[in-house]
């Protein structure tokens, strides 16, 4: 059963003639009758000759020369938005507030197809979508015989992403200004930095605001982790259509870019021009990799698992190997990650650490010790010969554990399957 039901009313001309207030009526008297019982938000989208206004904690919708509507469609909540993209966003907000994921939406045949594609836009597989068929036509008559169209042309799905596109640029930052931290150690030569959470558009509690990753699992679509990225690039100066992010794996493999990449990696470099690479963290270390002599560059993601197959050292060599850097000048810089206040390893993984260095361990003798994956990947670093003024660690310098600051970062130890994701970032000037 569905728990959201939409009836897409958008572009209809209803009138007042007899017919199309039946063919209204009928329809919205059968939704209500087979869902209100059990769904948990009932929604009319509309526009066209239909307006809304606000009464009081009530939407009430009133229909061209009609009144006789109004005790009906006080059971519904409308949205009226000037464009369909408006629309579909701001009744996603309101399924996530309520965490609905089964949707129906009841809508033209002729007008499936193209409701389908910005769904697909702006909704995840976190969602299930049923469709029924709005026995009405254009004009708001009953409809006898309907015909689905079953493909939209490129221009029309190049104009529906630009429509959608052009709204989620009107959208205001949230929870503050865009944020970027950066390290003195790392030279001109170069962009980078490492991201905070606010500044963007994502309004998902766990994602807010300046989310920049979207997989199946989480509610924030593609549109919207690209919009924040247009966003970044735009405030440090770099193209996004040349943005690289890594594939994770929780592994040490390295992808050189130029070669050919890999299924999944945890680390990239490149001494490509204007080239921008990132790593992702919401816990695991987001490393970034700089060499001002060779000009080259590289990122890696350093979770507990990567930082002991030592993924930091590995994009080190491969910096080494490809590029001809020298251990002497390359800068490496550990981004804002989980500190060893907050992450708790079973015995038996913390262990490894422990035979690391005692110091990446406390409380070695409970079952779930605290383990310090910062140190651990600093002692890797050092011992594989980089040079400890090289390497700075911001959690350290700058008090900035991921866990412990939900105003500034995106945490999964914290927040749950449903968090977001902050990433370093760097790339050669062009």
């Amino acid at each position: 059963m569905a728990e959201a039901v939409l009836i897409d009313f958008f572009g209809l001309k209803f009138n007042s003639q007899k017919n199309s207030h039946q063919a209204l009526l009928k329809t919205l008297n059968a939704v209500r009758y087979h869902h209100a019982a059990k769904a948990k938000f009932l929604c009319i989208i509309c526009c066209s000759n239909i307006s809304c206004e606000r009464d009081g904690a009530h939407n009430n919708c009133e229909l061209e020369a009609s009144n006789g509507l109004s005790t009906l469609l006080r059971e519904f909540e409308t949205v009226s938005n000037p464009s369909m993209a408006a629309s579909l966003y701001t009744i996603k907000q309101k399924i996530d507030e309520k965490n609905l994921t089964s949707i129906k939406v009841i809508v033209p045949m002729h007008r499936k197809t193209l409701l389908k594609a910005f769904i697909d836009q702006l909704f995840t597989d976190v969602y299930s979508f049923e469709f029924e068929d709005l026995q009405v036509t254009s004009r708001g008559d009953p409809l006898k015989q309907s015909t689905e169209i079953n493909m939209i042309s490129a221009q029309e799905v190049e104009a529906i992403q630009n429509e959608i596109q052009t709204y989620l640029r009107s959208l205001p930052a949230l929870r503050g200004e865009l944020t970027i931290i950066t390290s003195p150690l790392i030279s001109d030569i170069f962009l980078h930095g490492f991201t905070t959470r606010t500044g963007g558009i994502s309004y998902i509690p766990t994602l807010s605001s300046f989310n920049l990753f979207s997989s199946s699992k989480r509610r924030d679509p593609k549109v919207v982790v690209q919009e924040n990225l247009r966003r970044l690039g735009n405030a440090v100066g770099f193209n996004v259509e040349k943005f690289y992010r890594i594939k994770t794996d929780h592994a040490n493999d390295v992808w050189i870019m130029g070669r050919k990449e890999p299924e999944s990696y945890d680390g990239i470099t490149t001494n490509q021009r204007g080239v921008t690479i990132a790593a992702l963290g919401a816990d695991c270390i987001p490393i970034v990799f700089a060499d001002p002599v060779r000009k080259a560059c590289g990122v890696a993601h350093s979770g507990w698992r990567g930082t002991l197959l030592g993924v930091a050292m590995a994009t080190v060599n491969a910096m080494i190997t490809e590029y001809g850097c020298n251990l002497e000048d390359i800068i490496v810089v550990l981004g804002p990650s989980v500190g060893p206040c907050c992450f708790t390893l079973p015995r038996e993984s913390a262990k490894e650490f422990h035979n690391l260095d005692p110091e990446c361990v406390r409380l070695f003798d409970s079952p779930n010790p605290y383990v310090d994956i910062r140190k651990a990947t600093r002692i890797l670093l050092e011992r594989g010969g980089i040079l400890p003024q090289n390497i700075q660690d911001l959690n350290q310098d700058l008090d900035l554990c991921t866990s412990c600051h939900p105003d500034k970062f995106f945490s999964h130890v914290r927040d749950g399957l449903n968090f977001g994701t902050q990433i370093g970032f760097i790339s050669i000037r062009e």
